[in-house]
């Protein structure tokens, strides 16, 4: 791992020219990338499932748990190195170097929250910021805030970028995700010290109308863990605005079975129902009568299919119907019998044991959504800085959120926070992580994965260079606080992944 910066800047020729140092970076054998949503119509779901249902998803999101403290140590010796000279993109609107200067820290534009569906299956959120690129489409956060670590899939689902999120405000619009880029040692070995992303997003969009959604439900499914797969299968869809999807058995009236068969239930009914061939209503209705008078209490016809529960009906109690006999005249309908035997009244309720399939159901959501623009035109968007020399000043911007180990809850992840340091070397080898740098913060880990290190930043113009992304927390000294964020060395191989995003375009979604 080694060094160089780069700020975010208007079109190819700026981005070229603007480089120090050409890396010795081998794009080929370095660089992963996987599609977020590869179509328009598959990004318009996706916006669909963030701002319908009154943003639920939006505002019940909870911040990303998954590996935020690490055993991080602060190291004298080794540590990252460069490999090659340094460098630097400048920022979107800071081609021309500002001397402006501030004595406040003015929170910049670009940072905001990623959200996305976790391997839970519930929405969670991360830090992240807008980073130049040639097409002013791109953002920059922590590896694992886009990759799923958890499971087997590649991606995070339904990943969007919401800049200036506030309490289900999205000011700026919502960015949806096209590609992924990261370091092929962090998508193959999910290597800690290359634990970084940088995504290509559409054009931002805003809601102009929204629906509740059409009610979904799904094919029948003869087995609970059929119907299980396939609600991972929808869960995981990329191109579609499912929403409050679950599995619900649903009862087939047309196969009645014995009591004890896999995957069947047994449920009240009526005279209809348990004769299921509607040809044999009146045999079965006979049956069911006779069959009550000679089985005072509960029991199960011969066949082990039905069965009925007789109790006496008390003086005083009133009766379902007004007469004896079945409560209605309609087959569907026919569920209490009354009758009477030796001098006492009875009624009869009747339950049948039936096969059961199972249904997804869920709302399939829809939306009006007009254009806002690209990313970088509405907020602009952070340089870059890689093989940088350890020491150096950042600021860090994110969104942390939970308590440190002693149960403080320092921060609530609504509002962007920023920490200042220098950095310094460090490691966390539970994370595969030999090379990493760290900065004394008081930022808890939830909430805080991806925020954005800033070198040399402009309080004026609110920008600097992407130095790094926080990827974890830890509690160096053993007070039960967390004092140290840590982040991947920024190298050359770091400007290789970035420079393979930078320069696509990702067009609009409407």
């Amino acid at each position: 791992m080694k060094r160089t910066l780069t700020l975010g800047g208007m079109a190819a020729g700026l981005l070229a020219s603007a480089v120090v140092a050409s890396p010795a970076a081998h794009a080929g054998n370095t660089v992963s990338n996987d599609t977020l949503a590869k179509t328009n119509l598959a990004a318009q779901q996706v916006a669909a499932f963030w701002y319908g249902e009154n943003k639920a998803n939006l505002v019940n999101a909870k911040p990303y748990g998954v590996e935020t403290k690490v055993s991080a140590k602060h190291i004298s010796k080794g540590g990252p190195s460069a490999d090659s000279k340094p460098g630097t993109v400048p920022a979107i609107g800071d081609e021309k170097k500002s001397t402006s200067k501030s004595k406040n820290v003015n929170l910049p534009k670009t940072t905001g929250k990623v959200f996305f569906i976790g391997a839970d299956h519930k929405p969670h959120w991360c830090s992240a910021t807008s980073v130049q690129s040639t097409y002013h489409n791109l953002v920059a956060t922590a590896g694992h805030c886009v990759y799923d670590t958890q499971s087997n899939k590649a991606t995070l689902d339904k990943w969007v970028f919401v800049p200036g999120y506030y309490q289900g405000k999205t000011p700026w619009g919502i960015y949806v995700g096209k590609t992924a880029y990261t370091h092929y040692d962090y998508d193959v070995y999910e290597d800690g010290d290359r634990d970084y992303a940088f995504v290509t997003v559409y054009n931002g969009v805003l809601p102009t109308s929204v629906a509740g959604g059409k009610n979904y439900e799904s094919a029948s499914y003869e087995t609970a863990g059929e119907a299980a797969e396939a609600l991972k299968k929808l869960q995981a869809d990329k191109e579609t605005g499912y929403s409050s999807l679950k599995v619900e058995s649903v009862v087939d009236w047309a196969h009645k079975v014995a009591v004890g068969t896999p995957d069947s239930k047994k449920v009240a009914a009526s005279v209809a129902q348990i004769a299921v061939d509607p040809a044999t209503i009146g045999t079965a209705r006979t049956t069911l009568e006779d069959w009550a008078k000679g089985h005072l209490g509960e029991s199960t016809y011969t066949d082990n299919t039905w069965g009925s529960v007789v109790k006496e009906v008390r003086q005083g109690r009133r009766h379902h119907s007004s007469r004896l006999g079945w409560n209605s005249g309609d087959a569907a309908k026919q569920t209490v019998y009354t009758f009477t035997k030796d001098r006492k009244t009875y009624e009869a309720t009747f339950w049948g044991n039936f096969d059961v399939d199972y249904k997804i159901t869920g709302k399939l959501l829809s939306i009006g959504l007009k254009d806002v623009g690209r990313l970088g035109d509405n907020v602009g968007g952070q340089g870059l800085a890689y093989n940088q020399k350890i020491g150096q000043a950042v600021f860090v911007f994110g969104y942390p959120s939970g308590s440190h180990p002693d149960g403080n809850n320092a921060f609530t992840g609504k509002t962007l926070k920023w920490s200042y340091g220098k950095t310094f070397a460090a490691k966390a080898p539970a994370i595969k992580a030999e090379e990493l740098q760290g900065v004394k913060s008081s930022f808890t880990g939830e909430g805080a994965l991806g925020s954005a290190w800033l070198l040399k930043y402009n309080n004026g113009r609110r920008l600097g260079y992407l130095n790094g992304v926080t990827i974890g927390v830890s509690d160096t000294d053993g007070n039960d606080r967390y004092d140290t964020s840590v982040s991947p060395y920024f190298d050359g191989e770091t400007y290789g992944v970035y420079k393979a995003a930078a320069n696509l375009w990702s067009g609009k979604i409407v």
